[in-house]
């Protein structure tokens, strides 16, 4: 619920989603088809059902072949940018200890590329996995990121203040899939003059 001084706003519908989804897909299946073996990572949480989603479109509809499918567990915002952890956690799962991901291509898929931090140590946790290549998908890239990280696969790029919040609604975390924007203000203020500015890559 928005307190009085936020303004929440709808960039993407589930319907524009959908577009945008089937593009990432394309995208992903170009850098994956002509490897070997591919596992596809899911950052926890919203990266987990993208990440199904986006293997379904690429498996049914692209003919890719089945790729290993895996979570990981990592934290250090919370969903409205507060600081959790001075330092990312990223939880391991017994079942992937001894993981070994020599000569796969991965493609980790989260949805939103903030800071990097969360992507800097998924890609340290896999290079003990040695896998042959790693490549980064997400829904929203805030184009702001602090460390040399970026995205092979990107959604939307929006260019939004640095105290804006961007969620991603993803199902089944959410009812509905779509992105918002909530930003602080008086309430109401949803001029087309404040709107971030969204690109579609």
């Amino acid at each position: 619920m928005n307190t009085a001084s936020e303004t929440r706003t709808c960039l993407c519908d589930s319907a524009q989603l959908d577009a945008v989804m089937c593009r990432m897909a394309q995208q992903a299946a170009s850098i994956l088809r002509a490897s070997g073996p591919v596992a596809v990572v899911g950052v926890l949480r919203r990266g987990a059902p993208l990440a199904d989603h986006l293997t379904r479109r690429m498996v049914k509809d692209l003919g890719l072949a089945p790729p290993l499918r895996l979570d990981l567990s990592v934290k250090r915002y919370a969903d409205n940018l507060e600081l959790l952890f001075p330092d990312t956690q990223l939880t391991e799962a017994p079942q992937h200890a001894a993981l070994d991901l020599s000569g796969h291509t991965v493609l980790v898929v989260d949805d939103v590329l903030f800071s990097g931090h969360s992507a800097l140590k998924v890609v340290d946790w896999l290079a003990r996995k040695r896998p042959a290549a790693v490549h980064l998908a997400v829904l929203v890239d805030r184009c702001v990121t602090a460390l040399p990280i970026s995205a092979d696969v990107v959604g939307l790029r929006l260019e939004v203040a640095p105290t804006d919040i961007v969620e991603c609604h993803v199902p089944p975390y959410e009812p509905g899939f779509s992105v918002q924007l909530l930003r602080p203000g008086p309430q109401g203020r949803t001029d087309e003059k404040e709107l971030p500015h969204v690109q579609r890559p």
